[in-house]
């Protein structure tokens, strides 16, 4: 593990070996534990730069890249959010964490729920940031958009993200393909296991955001302690996701608060 600065700001950074692959995180701050996991064809500073340092000034943040994103090498095989889940816990007892909240956004909030769902002991409480669940929790163009999926449409700073930190720029064409193919081959969660879960979960989407907003309800009446915001907005923007960044951005307008009252809250 080494240690980088950011605008003055020390943090550790490392590799680990996981399941076959180098996953690559970052640990900034102190306190209690959070994992931050980024969505498709992200890196943990395309999602989550601008609210690192927000949550890093309470707790340690823990934030990670998988598999064929940024700095994570890939291995022969599809991406699926059942493995990610399982990475990110073998990463956790890598690094002797036992328990954690989780903050996932897009892809990353489905992931939160798999690690809910298949580590239980892992988890204090989660926060997922436009969860997919369903298949019919986003409109119908978007499957069709997904099955004709190519690199160049890929939002450009999403692009200039990957190659920014990535070791093998070719590998964007990998990244893009495994993410479209997940995405297409996408299963709906059983309902079964999403009112299993037991930990305190805040659900967050954008009032303009690609996931609907009755999934988001939906989700929130199967998870029995969840609470529910609907931020004005679109997908990614209450956590300045860089495709949503514009030129009058303010930290202040960041759900970071929200988060903060959530994961402060004292449980009865």
């Amino acid at each position: 593990m080494e240690t980088a600065s950011k605008n003055n700001i020390a943090f550790k950074s490392g590799y680990s070996d996981v399941n076959g692959m180098k996953m690559y995180y970052e640990i900034h701050g102190k306190g209690k534990p959070i994992v931050l996991v980024h969505g498709g064809g992200s890196t943990i500073q395309t999602n989550f730069e601008k609210v690192i340092p927000l949550l890093a000034k309470n707790r340690e943040v823990i934030a990670v890249e998988i598999q064929a994103h940024g700095r994570t090498s890939d291995r022969n095989a599809d991406l699926t959010f059942e493995q990610d889940a399982d990475d990110i816990a073998t990463l956790l007892k890598n690094l002797n964490i036992g328990k954690a909240d989780f903050l996932g956004f897009s892809n990353g909030g489905t992931t939160t729920l798999q690690i809910a769902i298949r580590h239980p002991k892992l988890v204090n409480k989660i926060i997922l940031g436009s969860a997919l669940a369903k298949r019919n929790g986003v409109p119908d163009w978007f499957w069709g958009f997904m099955a004709q999926a190519k690199l160049e449409n890929m939002p450009k700073p999403l692009q200039d993200g990957y190659k920014k930190v990535a070791p093998n720029p070719d590998g964007l064409q990998v990244m893009h393909d495994r993410d479209a193919k997940r995405m297409v081959n996408f299963k709906d969660i059983p309902d079964e296991q999403i009112k299993a879960i037991k930990a305190p979960t805040l659900i967050i989407i954008g009032d303009k955001d690609v996931i609907l907003p009755e999934h988001a309800l939906e989700l929130h009446r199967q998870i029995a302690n969840s609470e529910l915001a609907i931020i004005p907005g679109g997908h990614g923007e209450y956590i300045g996701e860089i495709t949503t960044l514009k030129p009058d951005f303010k930290e202040s307008e960041l759900v970071i608060p929200l988060i903060e009252k959530f994961l402060n809250k004292v449980e009865k």
